[in-house]
Formats: structure tokens, sequence, C-alpha cells
């Protein structure tokens, strides 16, 4: 805890939580970057799973892919600064540890997918990232809502 304490007092850290203008900035473009993320993400594993049938699906996974990764480049390099604002609060909070390992779960997932690469397995890997972004975001969702 006092790595997490530490990272409260970090002078920039102090600076985004007095700014006016700074926090609200970093959070509207953290709410972008999920959306983002999980709007590519969506539409990617339904397009696997056999919906938009007329779209290619190389061509899908090309787009949703890149715009996937520049919502999580966003979400993360959003995320940090609006975690270290309260590090130690959201810490201990249920929702804050369901959603990061739903996000670790999340991650090896996509790494399988990656791997595997066989239609059978793409679908059952595509259905099982719909649940789990699904997760994160109602997760990140009840974090200010659960103590």
């Amino acid at each position: 805890m006092k790595l997490l304490s530490a990272l409260e007092t970090l002078a920039p850290v102090e600076a985004l939580k007095v700014s006016f203008y700074a926090y609200p900035v970093v959070n509207g473009l953290h709410v972008l970057s999920v959306g983002t993320l999980i709007v590519s993400i969506l539409l990617l594993d339904l397009r696997i799973l056999g919906a938009f049938a007329s779209l290619p699906e190389d061509a899908a996974m090309r787009v949703f892919r890149r715009l996937a990764l520049t919502g999580f480049a966003g979400a993360v390099l959003t995320g940090l600064p609006m975690f270290a604002i309260q590090a130690t609060t959201y810490a201990a909070n249920p929702a804050f540890r369901i959603k990061m390992a739903l996000l670790f779960v999340a991650g090896i997932n996509a790494a399988l997918f990656a791997i595997l690469r066989s239609p059978r397995a793409g679908r059952g890997l595509a259905a099982l990232s719909l649940v789990l972004w699904l997760g994160v975001l109602f997760a990140g969702r009840f974090i200010g809502f659960v103590e």
C-alpha cells in the first residue's frame, strides 16, 4: 500500500487532482477510448460469429483490430492517471478488482485467438470475448458505486 500511496502524491497526479480542466478531459478521453475498444471488439466478435456476412471477415478483422488496439492504448494511457488519483481506494474496490481480472482473462483470450486460428475455436473464443468485454464494461461502471 505504500507504493500506491506514494503514487497518489506524485506531482503530475496532484496536478491532475486540482485542475479544473485536466481531469474531465482525461476522463472524457477514457470514456471515448473504452467506447472505441468495446464497440470494435463487439463488432469483430459478432462478425466472427456470423453477423454482417456481407462484410469480408479479413477486412473486418484488420479494421476492428486496429480500432481495438487504438482504443486499448487510449484506455490505458488515460486509465493509469485516473487510477493514480485514488490508487489505494481503487485497489481495494471489489468492482475494480473484478474489472482487472476480467481484463487479464480477456487478454489471454485474445492471445489464444491469435495463436489457434481455427474457425471452431475462433467462434468459441469470440463468444467468450463478448462476455468478457461486456463484463469489463459493467465492472468499470460499478467502480463508482461499490466500496
